[in-house]
């Protein structure tokens, strides 16, 4: 079968690799219908991230299943699935109190697992999954044939999910006011969010208009286009000089974070969900202490959220596959790759 690889900065590839099987009783093997690139590939991309030579990448994908082992239950063939980015056993203590990225047993698509095996990436034309009753969540039949959907579907995989983790973690409820840093894919779900939380005003911190447009269609009622100080000041002014009940932080840059903190509001709350790179985390306990601000986030457990936002997906509520605004088939992946990297794209979807 083909599917993506890594050669090293700027080198993504589409190779013949080895067609999954099923290796242990509780796998499953996912044929790919759609997958999309995240904008944390881009780090491996841009050299940021390590990746050694020939690794697989990409871990958002939904499709069908081709094969199941003998231990499978929740599955079967021919069942439309999605796949969270992170696959789980679904039994351990924590996957039990929902955060199975914490799975002892679990690991991260296109990484090593605690096998010490390389996995296989999302952006092939097919995937083994481990532990699929874990792992897994089934879609309605009918949604395999719905082309308009299919985006919306996709983004419960990572992007919609990680949103509503910042936007737990800050603590947003009905009639707050949020602030969003980040206008990529993961701070434009993050306002969708905010807007399905009952939110009562939403500032999105953003400077592309095209992705802006989107934030104020997901629900923001402010934009502002200002970074560092002024970013503050922009949304103090907004806010009669108190900051955000909820801010979410979705970039995960030293200057983000520092922003992020800056605009909570005395007693408010960050969540933050951008994965840190560039430098510290820029995290200023005296000032957070002083402001009674807290902190929380990290990695979504988007097999914990995935059921519950299926439902909004499905009726209609929330269409978090606008910000697919690209969509390239197997082949053209590195193009895919190239688009987010220069900004020509926020968000591909891999139609396979």
């Amino acid at each position: 079968m083909r599917a993506t690889v890594i050669n090293g900065p700027q080198d993504i590839r589409i190779e013949e690799v080895p067609d999954p099987v099923v290796q242990q009783p509780t796998d499953a093997v996912v044929r790919v219908v759609n997958a999309c690139i995240c904008g944390s590939d881009l780090w491996a991309y841009r050299g940021v991230a390590d990746r050694a030579p020939g690794q697989r990448i990409g871990h958002e994908f939904i499709g069908f299943v081709e094969a199941v082992g003998a231990q499978v239950a929740g599955v079967r063939t021919g069942d439309f699935v999605v796949a969270p980015f992170v696959w789980s056993d679904g039994t351990c203590e924590y996957c039990r109190e929902g955060l199975q990225t914490s799975c002892p047993r679990g690991g991260f698509w296109g990484g090593v697992g605690p096998d010490g095996a390389q996995s296989d990436g999302g952006q092939g034309e097919a995937v083994r999954v481990p532990f699929a009753d874990g792992t897994l969540v089934k879609l309605p039949e009918e949604t395999a044939t719905d082309q308009a959907l299919l985006p919306s579907l996709l983004a419960l995989s990572d992007v919609m999910a990680t949103g509503h983790h910042a936007a737990l973690a800050a603590r947003v409820r009905p009639g707050a006011t949020v602030a969003v840093v980040g206008d990529g894919a993961v701070g434009l779900c993050g306002v969708l969010a905010a807007r399905r939380l009952g939110a009562g005003r939403i500032i999105a911190l953003g400077r592309h208009q095209d992705r802006t447009a989107i934030a104020r269609e997901f629900g923001a009622t402010d934009v502002v286009a200002e970074r560092g100080e002024a970013a503050v000041e922009a949304v103090r002014e907004l806010t009669g000089g108190q900051g955000a009940h909820a801010v979410l932080e979705a970039v995960g840059t030293e200057e983000s974070m520092r922003t992020a903190i800056s605009i909570a509001r005395d007693g408010g709350a960050v969540g933050y969900v951008g994965v840190p790179h560039g430098g510290s985390a820029g995290v200023e306990i005296g000032q957070m202490f002083g402001r009674n601000v807290s902190l929380g986030g990290g990695v979504a457990p988007a097999r914990a959220y995935i059921p519950e936002l299926l439902a909004d997906v499905l009726n209609g509520s929330i269409t978090p596959g606008l910000v697919f605004d690209r969509t390239v088939s197997l082949a053209e992946v590195p193009e895919g790759y190239r688009a987010m990297d220069d900004r020509s794209a926020l968000k591909v979807r891999i139609a396979l």
